[in-house]
């Protein structure tokens, strides 16, 4: 995840832009959903996430995910459900489709977006102190989503075992997680990912998930 990580092309279409941001949705999704019933996740695709979050002014697209599509393996392994090909887990799904709702809101409210992003850059400094995993780090990660994304009506409930929910920085985790969906999220609509398009355009989906390995 460092300046010196070697870059791996994955093809840069639009498609496939897309198709890796929205994988990135959907891994935020796939995470919550583990943290929450197992208190565990699978290291790789959270420090992937994480970082993304914290790195709000990327030297590439690539740079974004670490610079290897398998950071975000998970994430297309779900994407492959979204399309049809594999079952599909249907609270993972929600979780997904939840976050792009999310992002629909967030990135018209031009005041919210503005404190997350001086948010954000307090956030750095603190990543840069300590590291990007850190349990400060991720304490105000959890934070921002709470006192700017949580204040939305709609909102991502999300399911699990209710002792793990309640244990020690698992709030603050998931929130966390759900901060990098929303990351990705407002990615996937700058490289011009529509809700429509998923109805309508599978098939430019399923092409990019094919060169995509």
């Amino acid at each position: 995840m460092t300046a010196s990580t070697p870059i791996h092309r994955a093809p840069d279409t639009p498609a496939a832009r897309q198709a890796l941001a929205l994988a990135g949705v959907f891994q935020a999704a796939s995470l919550v959903d583990e943290l929450a019933r197992t208190g565990q996740v699978e290291s790789r695709a959270w420090e992937t996430l994480i970082h993304a979050t914290l790195d709000t002014n990327p030297e590439s697209f690539e740079a974004i995910y670490g610079g290897h599509p398998n950071n975000l393996r998970r994430g297309l392994e779900v994407l492959e459900a979204v399309i049809g090909r594999k079952q599909a887990n249907p609270v993972v799904l929600r979780y997904g489709f939840s976050l792009l709702l999310l992002m629909n809101k967030l990135r018209v409210n031009d005041a919210m977006m503005s404190e997350l992003g001086s948010r954000l850059t307090r956030i750095q400094g603190q990543a840069e102190h300590f590291e990007a995993t850190h349990e400060n780090v991720i304490a105000s990660l959890g934070e921002a989503y709470q006192e700017t994304i949580s204040t939305f009506k709609t909102r991502i409930v999300v399911q699990g075992d209710p002792s793990l929910l309640q244990s020690r920085m698992m709030p603050e985790r998931v929130r966390a997680i759900l901060l990098a969906g929303i990351r990705f999220a407002l990615l996937w609509h700058q490289q011009g990912g529509r809700r429509w398009k998923l109805v309508f355009q599978r098939g430019a989906l399923r092409k990019a998930l094919d060169q995509l390995g």
